[in-house]
């Protein structure tokens, strides 16, 4: 029965604490599910929240991802653009290349047809002097025949001679002896009249057929020379966008200026002439420096006297190297060869000098054409003329001042630099300050007066000109017996008439001998002048 009771009782608690039990289990799971609601709302909310986080920053970084692309969209674009650029300039570059070929491939080829025009005209030659020395051969043996009977003759002659000198000797009382005596004196007065005359004849023959040969040869030389005019001032002007820029070259209280004008050694005239700034300086290279540097300064905006310095050495720099281009670029235009580097420089910077307003490298060239040119009508050597001809000025542009003379000078460097002897000779010669031991000496001398004598070849001051002329004329008036002198043909020709009573025409030879030479002692003129003295005896009577 107890054991039935504590079963009983056993059973009771067992469900009495699993009623328990699962009520306050329930309570736990119900407050544990408000827990979870509560959880799971503060998780969407944070999970809102990182969302909407994320969602900005993913934004941001969107924005600097497309400003990275385009930023590197442009620099791409860029490099495209220049890329395309540079291959324009190339094929720009390429083109004036092949233009300069072509131009080279017809000069080479008109120059070939020119060698076979000449080959065909030196074989005719050569077959009319083999045609020539065989009627020559023809001729020397008719005269041979024609010596043999002469001697012939001869031997008869002095037979007869004998027996007449016997037969004379008996009948005019005299000896051979004396009668030929007396005829060598008459012969021999007869002789020294005669070969006077026929002397003075030779001598005005040939004075009149090589005055007339060098004409020519002078002629044709400058007929196939093409001359350029080439006149050259000492002011540039340099133009502007606007006349603001003025004020950023003068700088504050003009300290930039000053410092451009202490850098490059030339004047800057800022006036009140529009859009435009004056360079003012006797060297154009220093022109051409400043002028150069004020572009870069501009084109730049930064205007101050460090950068200013700056600029105007790197400008001096790339100006050199653009001279020693000139130079090479000119020597192998006129196609000489094996120079001196700083031959070739010296070359160059005659670009950048001028010589009574002729530019100096267009005159050395056009010089060295006509040395070429009149070397090759002499049968010289062209190519050691026109070498000649090209340096004759280099003394003009050296690297440092000196007291010698520009032919002088010339001499010298071409003489330190390897030249050949007859060029050096030329080139101290051609104003006749050294004496002319080579046969291209006078040819460069010649060609540099016809190239600086020409018309619009240089450029002279009125007032020098004037002074010029009224000194030629001057000059001839103050002779004995002079009337009137006229300088003609811009100072070129002097013509002075004399009186005829008092000036003979043996005279009138002397005077015009003695003006000419003062005129070359005393004055200083381009090319040559011409002296013609005028005679004229006029015999007046009258009928009545």
């Amino acid at each position: 029965m107890l054991i039935i009771i504590g079963v009983i009782a056993l059973v009771v608690g067992v469900v009495a604490g699993k009623m328990f039990f699962a009520k306050n289990t329930k309570q736990e799971v119900e407050d544990a599910d408000a827990k979870a609601q509560v959880i799971i709302k503060e998780a969407e909310l944070r999970a809102e929240t990182i969302k909407k986080e994320k969602q900005v920053e993913a934004k941001e970084k969107f924005v600097q991802l497309k400003e990275q692309f385009d930023s590197e969209i442009l620099e791409r674009n860029k490099k495209i653009v220049e890329s395309e650029a540079r291959a324009k300039q190339k094929e720009l570059s390429i083109q004036q290349k092949e233009a300069s070929i072509i131009q080279k491939e017809t000069s080479i080829t008109q120059k070939e047809s020119s060698l076979d025009k000449q080959i065909k005209e030196q074989d005719s030659i050569k077959e009319n002097l083999a045609k020539q020395a065989a009627e020559n051969n023809a001729i020397k043996e008719n005269l041979n025949k024609q010596i043999e009977q002469v001697n012939l003759q001869k031997v008869q002659f002095e037979k007869h001679e004998q027996e007449h000198q016997q037969r004379l000797e008996a009948v005019a009382g005299l000896t051979a002896e004396q009668a030929k005596a007396q005829l060598v004196e008459a012969m021999k007065a007869a002789a020294h009249t005669q070969g006077l005359v026929l002397q003075q004849e030779i001598i005005e023959d040939a004075k009149l057929k090589a005055n007339k040969e060098a004409r020519k040869i002078v002629i044709q030389t400058i007929q196939r020379t093409a001359a350029e005019q080439t006149i050259e001032n000492t002011v540039s002007v340099f133009n502007l966008e606007t006349d603001e820029i003025k004020g950023q070259i003068i700088g504050r209280e003009g300290r930039n200026i000053r410092a451009l004008e202490a850098a490059t050694g030339v004047d800057l005239i800022v006036d009140d002439t529009p859009e435009a700034i004056v360079l003012s300086s006797f060297d154009p290279l220093r022109r051409e420096i400043a002028r150069l540097s004020l572009q870069r300064l501009i084109a730049d905006g930064r205007i101050h006297p460090a950068r200013i310095e700056e600029v105007v050495e790197k400008t001096r720099k790339q100006l050199e190297e653009q001279v020693l281009e000139i130079g090479e670029r000119t020597v192998i235009e006129l196609g000489i060869h094996g120079l001196h580097k700083e031959l070739v420089r010296m070359i160059g910077r005659m670009r950048f000098r001028s010589s009574y307003g002729q530019n100096l490298l267009m005159h050395s060239r056009e010089t060295a054409n006509l040395c070429g040119i009149m070397a090759a009508e002499l049968g010289l050597n062209p190519k050691l003329a026109k070498r000649a001809g090209l340096l004759h000025d280099i003394g003009k542009v050296p690297d440092e001042e000196t007291e010698l003379s520009h032919a002088l000078l010339g001499a010298k460097l071409a003489e330190k630099y390897g030249e050949h002897p007859s060029i050096v000779n030329a080139i101290g010669a051609h104003h006749d300050e050294m004496e002319m031991l080579f046969v291209i000496s006078p040819i460069v001398q010649a060609c540099d007066a016809i190239s600086g004598a020409r018309p619009g070849a240089r450029r002279e001051i009125m007032q020098q000109y004037i002074q010029r002329i009224k000194d030629l004329e001057t000059l001839a008036q103050g002779y004995k017996g002079v009337e009137k002198a006229y300088a003609i043909q811009a100072g070129r020709e002097l013509r002075v008439i004399v009186e005829a009573d008092k000036v003979t025409d043996s005279d009138s030879d002397k005077l015009s001998f003695e003006i000419a030479q003062q005129i070359q002692t005393e004055m200083t003129y381009p090319g040559q002048i011409k002296v013609t003295v005028i005679r004229e005896k006029r015999a007046v009577n009258i009928a009545r």
